[in-house]
């Protein structure tokens, strides 16, 4: 069957429409242009602001004219990730996608259903001829991926509504009040380099397989970062045998955990420092075996040309690599297995005399926040790296006590027979930075099943997404009348 035949139809096409266009973050002219089309196809009034985010306004469906008018709100950019045999061009290609059973996913690389569900459901919406609903004002940012620019820079006069509905989380069972703030922490180093030694041998490993994912949603599930495999790999090799570091590529994504990474070494002893590696391997396997199912660690002998990095310097970037905290920070004491603060070494390239990375810091309160990005600079500052921190951007606070959360926690109970979860989360959720510009506007999020977001195993649920239409249906059904 082909995606746009699924139900509700009118959303399925939507995503097929939306998932033909490339929308890389930071690249959205194509994606933007062809939202402003579509708006203005349907003759509704349709908006940029000055950073480029897209509003569409819709009146209210007959009757519905004195209801509260509701902001739906999605992003337009989307990860761009493929597994590393996967041929596939981002900037010129649409996603190519196919059905598995209940599920929808892409054929080696992200789907896009992160957020490109939310999108869809909301051009659904402003199609639609006889769905009842209040007067809607879509709210479609830019570049949240990468910094959530379209967020910071919203000209939030341009909106009037009082109630937000953000279209973007990945549990049809939840619904979230709260998110993590975050930073990027960048670093620089020039590191001295020198020949490689003459006589010895050139190793090249490579770390695969890993599952990845978000590095907020999935930071608490133990799963493995090839940069910091990578970095223990040599680490203790270099406590055993004399080595040289000649490169290092890791990561690809600032807000992804790191899947794969590659480096090239070279060795006096090739037999000893492969038995040494293997031991390392096979420790790597026993802690990691359950989560990390189908991890790879190749180990083969190349030639290479080029020079290494001086010892004094290798010594310097692997300690520190060991030591820079990766992982949950703190747990909150608030908010039962909520992550409070985490730190993900995203990137690290090592190349031609510099050694860069790229992290996230994470937290849903500001003074761990601050605590977490300070460990992280630091760290990097100790061994003389020089250090930026950018991007910065605040959480969302909860209020347990929002009208809008009371009537979607009634119709939940009503619609499905259970009560849903309701929660705050470790992603970075543009919300609350959207509620710095739409100062007494009460938010929600909330959406469909989504699996392995950030990852080529993204995947979004068929039934969980014909569960989430029908209670974004019946919400905007309920939306009260303008105090």
């Amino acid at each position: 069957m082909a995606i746009h035949l699924l139900e509700p139809s009118s959303l399925w096409r939507a995503f097929s429409d939306l998932n033909a266009v490339p929308r890389p973050s930071k690249k959205e002219e194509r994606i933007r242009q062809f939202m402003v089309d579509f708006g203005r196809r349907l003759d509704l009034e349709t908006l940029e602001d000055a950073i480029g985010n897209v509003i569409i306004k819709k009146p209210a469906s007959t009757g519905m004219e004195d209801r509260t008018t509701v902001i739906l709100q999605s992003h337009l950019d989307m990860v761009h990730q493929k597994n590393e045999t996967t041929v596939f061009n981002f900037d010129e290609e649409g996603i190519k996608m196919r059905i598995d059973g209940d599920w929808v996913l892409a054929e080696g690389t992200t789907l896009g259903a992160d957020n490109g569900i939310g999108v869809a459901a909301i051009m659904a919406l402003l199609e639609s001829k006889n769905i009842a609903h209040p007067a809607l004002e879509a709210l479609f940012t830019i570049d949240e991926e990468t910094g959530m620019t379209g967020a910071k820079e919203l000209d939030g006069t341009l909106l009037n509504g009082k109630i937000l509905l953000n279209l973007d989380t990945e549990d049809d069972d939840e619904l979230s009040i709260g998110c993590a703030g975050g930073i990027d922490t960048n670093t620089s180093y020039t590191y001295q380099e020198t020949a490689i030694h003459e006589g010895w041998h050139v190793l090249k490993i490579k770390i695969r397989g890993l599952l990845g994912g978000h590095s907020g949603m999935d930071i608490d599930k133990g799963r493995g970062n090839a940069n910091k495999w990578m970095a223990r790999l040599l680490w203790e090799l270099k406590q055993n045998t004399p080595i040289q570091l000649i490169s290092f590529d890791g990561g690809s994504l600032r807000n992804a955990i790191p899947r794969e990474a590659t480096c090239r070494i070279a060795v006096s002893n090739e037999e000893e420092a492969k038995e040494i590696l293997l031991r390392t391997k096979g420790n790597l396997k026993q802690e990691y075996g359950r989560i990390e199912p189908e991890h790879q660690i190749e180990i083969e002998s190349v030639v290479s040309s080029g020079d290494a990095m001086d010892d004094t310097d290798c010594t310097k970037i692997l300690n520190t690599m060991c030591a820079v905290h990766n992982g949950v920070f703190r747990m909150s004491p608030e908010i039962a297995d909520l992550v409070e603060a985490s730190s993900s070494l995203a990137r690290v390239i090592i190349h031609e005399g510099q050694f860069t990375t790229q992290s996230l810091q994470r937290s849903s309160v500001e003074s761990t926040k601050s605590e977490v990005s300070m460990a992280i600079r630091t760290a990097f500052e100790n061994m003389g790296a020089t250090v930026e921190q950018s991007g910065d951007y605040p959480g969302w606070e909860p209020n347990r006590n929002s009208s809008i959360l009371q009537l979607m926690e009634s119709l939940y109970v009503q619609l499905f027979n259970e009560t849903p979860q309701v929660k705050a989360c470790h992603a970075g959720l543009e919300c609350g930075i959207l509620g710095k510009h739409l100062p007494g506007v009460e938010m929600i999020s909330f959406g469909p099943n989504i699996r392995a977001a950030h990852s080529p195993d993204e995947k979004v649920q068929i039934s969980s997404v014909q569960k989430f239409w029908s209670y974004l249906l019946e919400t905007l059904k309920h939306i009260p009348q303008n105090a």
